[in-house]
C-alpha cells in the first residue's frame, strides 16, 4: 500500500504547527491589495492582513490557487512514491477546487482524488488535519476517504462580526441597513450554507456574541461526547480567551485547536470576528 500525501488550500486556515506535525502541503491563494499582491500567509501573516483591511478603502480580491502549481505539487508527490488526496476550501466562494481538478486532469494519473469540502476555514481544516493524521498512522485511502465524507456531513462552522462596515462594502448589506444595525449595535453571526457565506442569526451588542454562539452550537446539534473543536480569531485576542474558556467548560472538547481567520472570511467580516468549528452528532 502506498503512502498518502494530503494538499491542501490556504482557506483551511491550519496552524503552521499541525501543517508541519502531519506534513501537509498548503498551496496559498493570493490577496491583492490594488497593485499589491501576497501569497497568504507566506508573503502576508493574518495580522498584517486585517491592518491592511482596515486601512484599505476598497475591499482586497483573492485569486484561487493556479493549476499548474497544483500540479508541480501533485508530481512532486507522485515521484515520491504517494498517492494524493487534495482537499479543498468551499468552491462556493473560490475557483481553488476547480483549479486543483482541472490539474489532476491534466496528469491523468489514477492516484490522485479531488474533494471539495464544501467548508470553509477551519472546519475544512479540520477534515484536512484528519485525513493527513489517519494518512500517517498508515490507513487505506478508501479508509480516509470514507471519514472525509462523513466529517462533510457533519461539519459546522459558526463567525461573528463585529462591524457591519464590511458587509456593507462587499455588498451582502445595504447601506442603510448597516448604518440602522450600527445605531442599534447588531451584530450578525454568520454560518457557511452550501458552500456560501450566510448569515444565521443576529445579537444586540458585542457581550452576547460568545453566550449565542455557544447556545447556537447546541441547538444545531453539536455531538455529545465532543471529539474535536475548531476556535479561531481575526484581531480579536481578548475576547478570544473569554471564548476559548466558554467552550472548554460547555463542551470539553477532547482536542481544541486556536487558529487565526486568514483572508476568505476576514474579508467577509472584518477585523474583530470569532468563530467556532465543530462536528454535529451522527
Amino acid at each position: 500500500m502506498k503512502p498518502i500525501k494530503i494538499i491542501t488550500d490556504s482557506l483551511s486556515d491550519i496552524p503552521l504547527s499541525l501543517v508541519r506535525q502531519y506534513e501537509i502541503s498548503v498551496m496559498p491563494l493570493t490577496i491583492r491589495f490594488g497593485s499589491q499582491e501576497y501569497k497568504d500567509r507566506e508573503d502576508i501573516t493574518t495580522g498584517q492582513f486585517f491592518e491592511k483591511l482596515k486601512q484599505s478603502e476598497q475591499l482586497p480580491n483573492t485569486s484561487q490557487v493556479p493549476p499548474n502549481e497544483f500540479m508541480r505539487e501533485m508530481e512532486k508527490a507522485l515521484k515520491a512514491g504517494y498517492e494524493v488526496i487534495v482537499i479543498n476550501g468551499s468552491s462556493g466562494v473560490s475557483g481553488t477546487h476547480q483549479s486543483a481538478l482541472m490539474a489532476a486532469k491534466q496528469l491523468a494519473s489514477t492516484q490522485i482524488t479531488v474533494i471539495d469540502t464544501l467548508a470553509l476555514s477551519y472546519s475544512c481544516g479540520m477534515i484536512v488535519v484528519e485525513a493527513a493524521r489517519m494518512a500517517k498512522e498508515g490507513k487505506s485511502k478508501e479508509e480516509i476517504l470514507h471519514r472525509i465524507e462523513n466529517m462533510k456531513k457533519r461539519v459546522d462552522h459558526l463567525f461573528s462580526v463585529e462591524t457591519l462596515e464590511f458587509l456593507k462594502r462587499g455588498g451582502r448589506l445595504s447601506a442603510t441597513k448597516a448604518a440602522i444595525g450600527t445605531i442599534l449595535n447588531v451584530k450578525p453571526i454568520l454560518t457557511i450554507q452550501d458552500g456560501k457565506v450566510e448569515p444565521l442569526d443576529k445579537v444586540r451588542g458585542s457581550k452576547k456574541i460568545i453566550p449565542r454562539m455557544i447556545e447556537l452550537a447546541k441547538e444545531r446539534g453539536i455531538e455529545r461526547e465532543c471529539e474535536r473543536m475548531g476556535i479561531a480569531h481575526g484581531m480579536n485576542s481578548e475576547d478570544f480567551e473569554v471564548l476559548k474558556q466558554e467552550v472548554i467548560k460547555e463542551f470539553a472538547p477532547q482536542e481544541l485547536v486556536s487558529t487565526e481567520i486568514g483572508c476568505t472570511i476576514g474579508t467577509h467580516t472584518g477585523p474583530g470576528l470569532l468563530a467556532v468549528f465543530y462536528l454535529r452528532g451522527n
